[in-house]
């Protein structure tokens, strides 16, 4: 029995499920809190509980989620067993050894490239594991598709055949001591390929690091092997062209959903997939789970995203002008951790002066602590924009003054209440 304390994580949901479809015994726990990812594990036919010391038994298996801390009764009946006990990227390192792994990393981009390489490789027998709580496993299946997360250097748990980098950026100051520091946890992670590395080449950092293993680069600039030429943005999509490969006519928007497009297309030519497969499947796309997911009521438009650092926020509103240009643009943000904002607090400004008005929420925490971060508050944020406005959770009516309106939501945390609630008061306008 694999058993999962902390199995309502996008993450941990996700592997709990690869198990069971690889037809091991999963059962889980985590907080009584509703979470979206329960309706995949009920699918699945996985049971999860509430935490008590008496679920854990002598024969178990125990992942222990991230956020997992060492006083959580499970977990100290665990050790008390002495039960072998993975951290979750530990057993994902372990599933990685088992098949033709493609490992999807980058500080942006990660979640929506996978779900475009489970796309892409679905007729050869793709195995995945995505960030937004989507795992599919098939011991028949060649391929392992794998969101790969750069924290605290997670990702150097696992084995690639072929590493994949989006881009490279300063992200998780709490652990990061700068971007040389990052670089180098790229550079180490990109070294695991067994295969070959593929990094997004107009990137001001790919270039640096020091490679043992080979490399195909992946952009626009011409010093690029794989470039995408010709490119059209629209309402509609992108289209562009792939020397010797073939023209694609895509649904995808923004800048950045190109680039993890060309991601995937050039991992595809260097495992000779079929064209006409590639684009034909790619074709599929609509999103990932909590990446530009869109309602639509009346002539306004609800999009919710996952969108958290300045580059990934600037990168959402890019991709909302080029598919509603002539729509109002409100921004509802949710700061992500007191270290983040404080390192970021100026350039969200920036990147928040390109929307009509802006309604900030107080700072998610997650792992952090306000004492330790006294002076930072969503304030760094709203003193310094004069088309800011804080707001609550509870105050959706605030918003239900505009019409026309595209409303992007954004925030790696679940504000899914002040969403719904705007929802159901523009139905009722």
């Amino acid at each position: 029995m694999y058993y999962f304390i902390g199995i309502k994580g996008t993450g941990m949901s996700a592997l709990a499920v690869i198990l069971k479809q690889l037809s091991y015994e999963v059962a889980g726990s985590d907080v009584e809190k509703h979470f979206f990812t329960e309706s995949e594990l009920i699918k699945n036919n996985i049971p999860f509980y509430p935490y008590d010391e008496e679920n854990i038994k002598e024969n178990y298996t125990i992942i222990k989620g991230a956020s997992i801390k060492e006083e959580n009764v499970e977990l100290k009946k665990a050790r008390e067993l002495n039960l072998k006990i993975y951290e979750y990227n530990e057993m994902v390192g372990e599933l990685t050894k088992k098949f033709k792994t493609i490992c999807i990393a980058g500080c942006h981009g990660k979640t929506t490239t996978t779900n475009m390489m489970a796309l892409a490789f679905q007729k050869e027998g793709i195995n995945y594991l995505i960030g937004d709580g989507t795992g599919c496993g098939n011991k028949n299946n060649t391929y392992f598709a794998l969101e790969s997360c750069e924290y605290q250097r997670h990702f150097l748990a696992y084995h690639p055949e072929i590493a994949v980098i989006t881009n490279i950026d300063l992200d998780h100051v709490d652990y990061y001591k700068d971007i040389n520091d990052v670089v180098d946890a790229y550079t180490s992670y990109a070294n695991l390929a067994t295969k070959v590395v593929i990094a997004y080449g107009d990137d001001p950092y790919t270039r640096t690091m020091k490679l043992t293993k080979p490399v195909i680069y992946f952009g626009l600039n011409d010093n690029n092997d794989v470039q995408a030429k010709n490119v059209i943005y629209s309402k509609e999509g992108i289209s562009f062209d792939i020397e010797d490969y073939g023209h694609f006519d895509l649904p995808l928007f923004g800048h950045h959903q190109l680039l993890d497009a060309l991601a995937v297309i050039t991992v595809a030519k260097e495992e000779n997939l079929p064209f006409e497969e590639v684009n034909s499947n790619l074709k599929q796309f609509h999103g990932a789970k909590r990446r530009f997911t869109e309602i639509k009521v009346g002539n306004n438009i609800i999009i919710d995203d996952y969108a958290h650092h300045p580059n990934e926020v600037k990168a959402t509103i890019d991709a909302i002008k080029q598919k509603y240009p002539e729509k109002h643009l409100v921004i509802i943000f949710q700061p992500h951790t007191f270290s983040r904002t404080k390192e970021f607090a100026k350039d969200l400004v920036e990147v928040f002066k390109e929307a009509d008005q802006s309604y900030i929420l107080p700072i998610h925490p997650a792992r952090e602590k306000q004492e330790d971060y006294k002076d930072v508050t969503s304030n760094l944020i709203i003193d310094h924009l004069s088309t800011a406005h804080a707001i609550t959770i509870q105050e959706a009516k605030v918003l239900s003054q505009y019409d026309n309106t595209v409303f992007a939501f954004m925030s790696p945390n679940d504000i899914s209440k002040l969403e719904q609630e705007l929802k159901t008061l523009l139905e009722e306008k």
